[in-house]
């Protein structure tokens, strides 16, 4: 290989060198034995300057070093000697991981920019550098490592601005002690059980102390037996740290200065192979990461760990003390994080629908936002049988993230559920909706809280296992998909309408869109963080839902199939939630369905009676069962004749463990259960009822209203 440096202006080795003003050698060439050459420094004033921190390497295509300039004297030990492969620099354990990522920008072209690593240095020492893979210029002539070193004041500058950029309080913690790093050979963070799980803190007896490992760096095999990241530490190492950390009961930094002594504090074997990292480590500085209060609240401790000839100097241990004091507020915030998403979710998954009932199949994928996002937003997905024997099927997104939207996403599902159990039809729910939204941001009700839900949208689909029909009306939502039992799909035509809490001059009625879902019909239902991206238009993502719910088999197990239709669309970092909702039609069998159309006049409850009773011999029905129904059916088609006008409607189901009597009307009265006084002629029919149901209600129609009873078979 040409061991002659090139001459191009546009040398990634060339770039970087100019950068170190007049360290640049120029001219003088000091040949080496075997390999390339060594760039030499010339002589003068810049030769004496301390301050300079940046270094260059050029290696070729086989990891070796072909010319260097780390004449400054902070790289003072680091034998960069042409021909000399570059890992010699590396500590061992780091060789696999910096060969594999210089392999990578050979094949891809691609840099690794500022990444913390040790060099080591003739004695055996390291320095910490910020460490840069660049291409060169062109591919035949390898790469290009610039290394920064990392000067404790810049390293603290640097490490505050890198901490915190995560809410992952994992992630926080990593960052905490790759930024620790700088001043040991090892780095660990503890945190206080509390604190990893998103809890309250507050200042605990030590007995009670819990501390689990947050972080390790590096990244190496460990000591069988060593606490790594995500295990607890022992019972007795958490009480010994926690007592040294809080000597006098004011947390302080301490130092264990040698092996022999940090064999005498940990005393038991056991203990010396949970937190020594291995052979080589002998010193510890325990760094306690406090929040500022009365008393101050320990979150947990730092580790740092030295080999015994690199003692802990007093300077050394007032850097890591400023460095965990600046950032430890990190750690809390991503503590307080961590606690509102596990409530966030923890409500989210309680609003998941658990069955969906013999008529219909349900399935669904609730997907929090990543970790680090915003935090877990207002997307909710429900469903539920309701009493008459249909099934509610619940879609919203509320606007925003955190306890604010889920506070308002728990209140607007559960006020869904109770109206639509009440007999309400969609619009009219999504009317009352409407209303509490606006009630929530009215800020001189005192409800809002600085929070806004205006715009939070809804869906809300009632699907009648009878009639094999579904009644639908969104408030601004994105439109449902449905897949026909041919396999045709697309997104339901339904007429745009603003969102929850519009101002009033925007508000228009609620649509109700009627459809037809024969058996084997598949309907989903999303939030839009499932089809969302930046770089295709909404329609489409939309699209490609529907290929991908269309190519969902009649036999496939819909769970299954819900979760790989969100693994195919849904975004690998999600900056909003991904909820989705399917359901398979089933429906009643006719056999198990009939309904009669009979004239208001006298005799239609008699009339009632023998085509009820006709039916339920057929199907076999209990002689108790049969006389309960014949009796509720009369009281209910009687009051129907009594105050209502135009024809009834008697319909029997057969569901399951039980029979269904739907009696329908054109009356808008509503039935009131009341005791009959003695004297009273009316008054008694719905306490009969009552008392011969497992349970019975009311629903509203376009035309009237229905009322049902249901009686155990």
């Amino acid at each position: 290989m040409d061991s002659t440096p090139s001459s191009s202006s546009s040398s990634p080795f060339d770039m970087v060198s100019s950068a170190l003003g007049r360290y640049v050698p120029r001219g003088e060439a000091e040949p080496a034995a075997g390999h390339g050459t060594r760039l030499r420094a010339p002589d003068g004033p810049a030769a004496g300057r301390q301050d300079q921190i940046l270094g260059v390497i050029n290696l070729d295509r086989d990891l070796r070093v072909i010319r260097s300039n780390l004449d400054a004297p902070v790289f003072a030990g680091l034998d960069a000697v042409p021909g000399s492969p570059f890992v010699d620099l590396l500590p061992p354990g780091d060789v696999p991981t910096v060969t594999r990522r210089l392999r990578q920008v050979l094949e891809t072209g691609e840099a690794h920019v500022a990444r913390i690593q040790r060099l080591r240095r003739l004695d055996g020492s390291e320095l910490v550098v910020s460490l840069s893979i660049l291409p060169a210029a062109v591919p035949q002539e390898g790469l290009t490592v610039s290394v920064i070193a990392m000067a404790k004041r810049l390293h603290l500058y640097a490490a505050e601005t890198a901490i915190g950029t995560s809410l992952d309080i994992g992630e926080t913690a990593q960052s905490l002690a790759e930024s620790l790093l700088a001043w040991g050979d090892v780095a660990a963070v503890d945190l206080d059980f509390a604190v990893w799980t998103g809890e309250g803190v507050t200042a605990q007896t030590q007995g009670r102390i819990r501390l689990r490992r947050a972080a390790l760096v590096p990244n190496r095999a460990w000591p069988e037996g060593y606490v790594t990241p995500g295990d607890d530490l022992p019972g007795d190492a958490s009480r010994l740290l926690a007592q040294a950390v809080r000597r006098d009961d004011a947390p302080q930094a301490i130092v264990i200065p040698d092996r022999k002594a940090v064999e005498r504090v940990l005393g038991s074997p056991r203990l010396i192979r949970a937190l020594v990292p291995g052979d080589r480590s002998a010193g510890v500085a325990c760094i306690p990461l406090v929040l500022d209060g009365v008393p101050p609240v320990v979150l947990g401790l730092a580790e740092i760990w030295r080999r015994a000839d690199s003692p802990f100097r007093d300077s050394e241990l007032f850097d890591l003390q400023e460095l965990v004091a600046r950032t430890v507020h990190h750690v809390d915030l991503a503590r307080q994080h961590q606690r509102e998403h596990k409530q966030v979710l923890a409500l989210q998954r309680r609003l998941l629908p658990r069955t969906g009932g013999h008529t219909i199949e349900i399935a669904s994928v609730y997907q929090p936002a990543t970790p680090d996002s915003a935090g877990v937003g207002g997307d909710w997905v429900n469903s539920f049988p309701l009493p008459d024997g249909r099934t509610a099927l619940v879609v919203g997104d509320v606007v925003g993230h955190g306890l604010g939207a889920a506070a308002t996403m728990g209140q607007l599902s559960m006020e869904a559920r109770a109206l639509l159990s009440a007999g309400l039809a969609p619009d009219e729910v999504l009317e009352h909706l409407d209303e509490t939204v606006t009630l929530l941001d009215d800020t001189e009700s005192g409800l809002a809280a600085g929070y806004s839900a205006l715009g939070s949208t809804c869906c809300i689909a009632l699907y009648d296992p009878v009639s094999h029909s579904m009644a639908l009306s969104s408030a601004g939502h994105l439109p449902p998909v449905l897949v026909s039992p041919d396999g045709r799909a697309g997104p339901l035509a339904i007429r745009p309408h603003p969102g929850l809490g519009a101002e009033f001059a925007l508000r228009e009625p609620f649509d109700v869109h009627t459809f037809d879902v024969p058996p084997g019909s598949l309907l989903a239902l999303y939030t839009d963080g499932l089809v969302e991206d930046p770089t295709v238009a909404i329609d489409d993502g939309i699209g490609r839902l529907a290929d991908v719910v269309s190519a969902v088999h009649p036999w496939d197990a819909l769970q299954q199939a819900a979760r790989h239709v969100v693994s195919a669309l849904a975004p690998t970092h999600q900056r909003d939630d991904v909820t989705l909702l399917l359901a398979r039609m089933i429906g009643y069998r006719k056999g198990d369905t009939a309904t009669w159309r009979l004239p208001a006049r006298d005799d239609a409850p008699a009339r009632a009676r023998v085509l009820l009773s006709a039916l339920m011999r057929r199907w076999h029905t209990r002689d108790d069962t049969r006389d309960n129904v014949l009796l509720l059916a009369s009281e209910l088609v009687t009051n129907a004749v009594r105050f209502a006008t135009g024809p009834v409607t008697v319909r029997l189901i057969r569901a399951g463990p039980s029979l269904l009597c739907e009696v329908g009307d054109t009356g808008n009265g509503r039935p009131r259960l009341r005791r009959g006084g003695l004297y009273d002629d009316g008054g008694r029919g719905l306490y009969v009822v009552h008392r011969l149901t497992t349970r019975w209600g009311v629903r509203w129609t376009g035309t009237g209203k229905v009322v049902w009873a249901e009686v155990a078979r």
